[in-house]
């Protein structure tokens, strides 16, 4: 790639181009933002990277010039400056940075920062793929036997995290072990039941002062997703309450609607599952991943089935890169769990082939089901699949923890 590098320190300039050329990308330098300025379009670099706190024209002012030329709308734009002020953060994005690094610059640690940034990827990460309990053991070694945590990363955003089952522990002591001087995460709760919550207490980048954490929720028509959290953990049930939290916390409740986050839109439909549960589109570089656990997915000929309900889910999920979705019983299981608000194989293949996904991935398993029949489940989805003619169009897995996915 070609990089721009604007900085009045020289020193910087110089450790920047080094580690930039090392890694086998070439590098223009500048100290004067109004040079660059006229620099850039002629050179047309792959990704500018620009100091805030710079004479003549700091890099707020810089980066609102760069982004009002049309030409240039493809080139990424990251900040690196000492400021590490939420504001400035905040301020930069909205005026068209793709990303921000804080300095002092850690060698090892800056390359991989920018590609983060830079990357048009769209990375999924499983933490947690059972429903209802955990069941460590010997049965649940291939595939884990921790309740929902899904987390997906786009560069230069906060990372995005759905669901705090027991799963979230895994990825808090990843988080943990990661040098950052701050961490950023919005935390997407698809409803309060306890397998998706009850982890919350023990993702310990909550207790770090300086992080900052958002907690998104459905509305229980009574009941915010504040309090869904905050009860959980008052004296008589955990021994820690939220006041010992020392990141930054905010709370927002959900109904059906749609967010925007930079270069990520998240967009929520309820599920039929009891009470009100959502599912979520994350749309980011052209990527797009749906989350939609804890669905239930009637057979067609039960009274309950509800044709406009499946049209509209499968509106919402068509196209998918990835769709993770529920899909707790073999269809032989179905029967005796009808009402408890979880689908089976045929239905969610149905699904899938409907909305014309590219991958499906089986998720929320029952706590009863082994590795073994979490294999069997697989081959039954594929074969269901095939049947609808589906079988080469949509790749199905049953992602494991710990399991990467860069869409």
């Amino acid at each position: 790639m070609h990089f721009f590098v604007i900085d009045d320190d020289p020193d910087i300039l110089s450790l920047v181009e080094r580690i930039l050329i090392d890694a086998g990308h070439t590098v223009a330098l500048c100290r004067s933002s109004r040079d660059a300025l006229k620099q850039i379009p002629g050179g047309r670099p792959d990704c500018v990277i620009t100091d805030l706190m710079m004479p003549e024209m700091d890099g707020f002012e810089f980066t609102r010039e760069l982004r009002a030329r049309p030409d240039l709308a493809d080139m990424k734009i990251i900040v690196l400056s000492v400021k590490s002020y939420d504001f400035d953060r905040r301020r930069a994005k909205e005026l068209g940075a793709d990303g921000y690094i804080l300095k002092p610059i850690d060698r090892d640690a800056l390359l991989g920062a920018i590609m983060d940034i830079v990357t048009s990827h769209v990375v999924v990460t499983y933490w947690g793929v059972h429903g209802t309990l955990p069941v460590p053991g010997p049965a649940t070694l291939r595939y884990g036997g921790n309740t929902p945590c899904v987390t997906i990363e786009v560069g230069g955003e906060p990372l995005f995290v759905f669901d705090c089952g027991s799963g979230v522990k895994a990825l808090s002591d990843h988080v943990m072990k990661t040098p950052a001087e701050r961490f950023s995460a919005r935390i997407f709760i698809s409803h309060p039941h306890w397998d998706h919550i009850n982890t919350v207490p023990f993702f310990a980048p909550l207790y770090v002062r300086g992080n900052q954490i958002e907690i998104y929720g459905p509305f229980q028509g009574d009941l915010t997703i504040e309090r869904v959290v905050t009860a959980q953990m008052e004296s008589v049930y955990f021994p820690v309450t939220v006041r010992e939290f020392g990141a930054r916390l905010s709370f927002r409740d959900l109904r059906e609607e749609s967010l925007e986050f930079g270069a990520v839109r998240i967009d929520t439909m309820l599920l039929k599952h009891p009470g009100n549960c959502l599912g979520y589109r994350l749309t980011a570089h052209g990527r797009r991943v749906c989350y939609i656990t804890d669905n239930e997915l009637y057979l067609p000929d039960d009274a309950r089935h509800d044709a406009r309900y499946v049209e509209r889910l499968a509106e919402f999920v068509h196209g998918a890169d990835v769709l993770i979705t529920d899909t707790t019983y073999r269809d032989h299981e179905y029967p005796s769990k009808v009402d408890w608000g979880h689908s089976c194989v045929s239905q969610v293949a149905d699904l899938a082939a409907r909305a014309q996904v590219k991958r499906l991935h089986l998720f929320h398993h029952d706590p009863d089901q082994s590795d073994d029949d979490i294999d069997l489940k697989l081959g039954e989805t594929r074969d269901a699949l095939a049947r609808l003619g589906a079988g080469a169009s949509v790749e199905c897995e049953a992602p494991a923890e710990g399991s990467t996915l860069a869409v």
